[in-house]
Formats: structure tokens, sequence, C-alpha cells
């Protein structure tokens, strides 16, 4: 699953309470933690932070986060901008000072360092993690600071509980600086990615059809802005097809320009052509990549944000809940109003993650 969503870009607290527990049955926390411990994922920010640096920084649940194999790192930096750093508060100036001169370092290190208080710290490590600075060992680390501090401190006695402790900054392993390309970003090179480039526009082509199956254009809007521009990917695909490992076509009706697929793709789309309609609802976030409302379906645009979901039956967008509305995209009966609804509120919230929800 890891793999097959890496490089989408989801909002903090969407992770854990929408995407992976709807993808992996009775999802437990720990899972994603011993990913990141063991080195083979990361996660991290991306995207350069668009909003004025005088309004502060906080990794609140909106805050883009994406999660990659750490050896792939490197190629996806080479599509986005450095983080912008020039603007950090004293504090957050401080801590990422100590992280520089002393390396990875444990929460209670950096605090005996800046001789700051914890709460301090965890603000300081909070804008850091916001701008893409630094990140953790631990997916732990995220969650504990998407968590109120009032529900992750100790409870009467002095004893916790192992909620509790799953979500202390105790838990989140190291923190270090993000390591990301040095080769000069898409904005000081140009929008064409050169010869150098080809390795991370082709894990990226390779990305996109794990997680899709089928590229086209109109897919890209699915995914982060930063990505290159799809003539970039074009040139790709094509020399993938030229060596006979993908292929290409008319796979979705609709749509000018060239589509390319994988051959396992094209099977189950003939598949799904021919089978039979069950009437099987089933209810998405708007931030999960399945949001394609707006994009391969003539609908408006539903805003890709944690709290507004989307509500599919055979694959067709049937209801979108925003800004606490149910808004019906096909004409049903009353019956079938309130069945809609009823599934689009439904939330499968794994109980130890239900305060971040």
């Amino acid at each position: 699953i890891l793999g097959q969503l890496e490089g989408f870009e989801a909002p903090a607290g969407a992770w854990e309470t929408e995407i992976l527990p709807a993808r992996i049955n009775e999802y437990e926390p720990s899972w994603l933690d011993e990913q990141c411990l063991s080195g083979r994922f990361v996660w991290t920010r991306l995207a350069r932070r668009t909003a004025s640096p005088e309004r502060g920084a906080a990794p609140v649940k909106s805050t883009p986060i994406t999660l990659l194999p750490r050896r792939n790192v490197r190629l996806w930096s080479e599509f986005a901008d450095a983080p912008d750093a020039s603007h950090l508060t004293s504090r957050a100036n401080d801590v990422a000072e100590v992280i520089q001169a002393h390396g990875a370092s444990f929460f209670d290190e950096i605090v005996d360092e800046t001789r700051m208080l914890p709460t301090q710290v965890e603000e300081a490590i909070a804008e850091l993690v916001a701008l893409g600075v630094v990140n953790s060992d631990s997916f732990a680390g995220l969650r504990a600071l998407l968590l109120p501090a009032d529900r992750r401190r100790p409870r009467a006695g002095g004893r916790r509980g192992r909620r509790i402790a799953l979500f202390g900054m105790a838990d989140s392993g190291r923190w270090a600086l993000v390591r990301k390309s040095t080769s000069a970003s898409p904005s000081e090179a140009g929008s064409t990615f050169d010869a150098g480039n080809s390795e991370a526009v082709e894990n990226l082509v390779r990305t996109l059809l794990r997680r899709w199956g089928v590229i086209l254009w109109k897919l890209l809007a699915a995914e982060a802005p930063w990505l290159p521009p799809w003539r970039d990917i074009l040139m790709c695909c094509r020399r993938l097809e030229a060596r006979g490992e993908i292929r290409g076509g008319r796979f979705i009706a609709g749509f000018s320009g060239e589509q390319y697929a994988t051959p396992e793709a094209v099977s189950l789309l003939r598949d799904a052509r021919r089978k039979p309609h069950d009437g099987q609802l089933i209810a998405v976030s708007a931030a999960d990549p399945l949001n394609l409302v707006g994009l391969i379906t003539p609908e408006a645009r539903v805003p890709a944000l944690t709290g507004n979901r989307v509500l599919y039956r055979d694959g067709v967008p049937l209801a979108a809940y925003m800004g606490g509305e149910v808004r019906f995209l096909a004409p049903l009966d009353e019956k079938a109003q309130w069945e809609a609804q009823s599934a689009i509120l439904r939330r499968h919230v794994p109980a130890v993650l239900a305060d971040l929800a």
C-alpha cells in the first residue's frame, strides 16, 4: 500500500484516519512506525510552503505530507523546491542549529542542548516540520504533533496508558534534517528536465502507473502541483512503450491526448467493464487519491480536504460531503438518499486514533 501511495501528497491528519485505514483492515499505527523505524520509508513535506511567513507555521492537519521509500527521497526532491528556512523563529532556528551540529537527536537531547522548555521545543519542531526542514525516525513524531498536548501528557498520578504513550514525543525517535537533492530545483533549471533528471522522471512514471494503472494528462491534477509538466512524462512513457513495458492506446473515453497503461491494468479494465454492477457504496475522504470527482467525471471538483468526503456507487460519484452538508451528485429517490447520506457520514477510524480524527 505504501508503495502504491509513494509520492502522493495528503494532509498530515488524513493518513492514519482516512487513507490507510480505508485500505488496510484493522489498521494499527505501530505498523507504519515499524516501516519508518526500519528505514524503509520516511515521511516529509516536499512542497514549499506558500503562505506568508508572518503567519507562522504549524503541522496542522492540513499540512501536506508525503510518504516515500528512503532510497527514492533524492529522486522525488528533484521536483520540489528546497524548503524556505529564511523566516524561522529564533526557537526553531536554535533547534535546527542543534540538529545541524549534533546530527540526528532525540527529543530530550534537543531540550538539553537548547535549554528550552519541552513545550517550546515541540513548537519549534512543529514549525520545522511544517516547512519540510526536519522529520523523525518514526511516524509517531508527526502523530504526536498532531495530537493536542493535553491528550498525550501523563494522566493523574503520572501513569500512562498505551494510547497516551503511543502519541508522546518520547516515542518519536530521532529528529534529523531532511536530506534532499542538491541539484537545481525546477524553478531554477527551467520547466523541462535534462538527461540528468531522466531517472527521477522514470521513477515518477512507474509510481503513477503503480498507483493508477493508466496515465493521462487529466490525472496529473490529482497529484502534487510541483510535478514536472506532462510533456516530460509523455516522453518517458513513449520510451517505456518502445521497450514493450507499457501500452499506449485509448483506455478512458472522453479525453484527448495520449494514454498509457500497464498490461495488468488493461486486463483489469476489461474485467471491470464485463462485471455486473452490485450497487456497493464506498465512501472515501476527499483527501484520498480516489477523489477523482471533477477530474474524470463531469461534476465540480470536491476540494481535497480531510473533512470532505465522496461517495461512489459502482465507481460512479453519487454524493459529496462538503462544509457540513451532503450534496447529491446524481438523482436519487428518498430511500436512496437516506442510504447515501448514512454511508457517506460513516467513518471507520481505529479507536486508538480517534483523537486525531
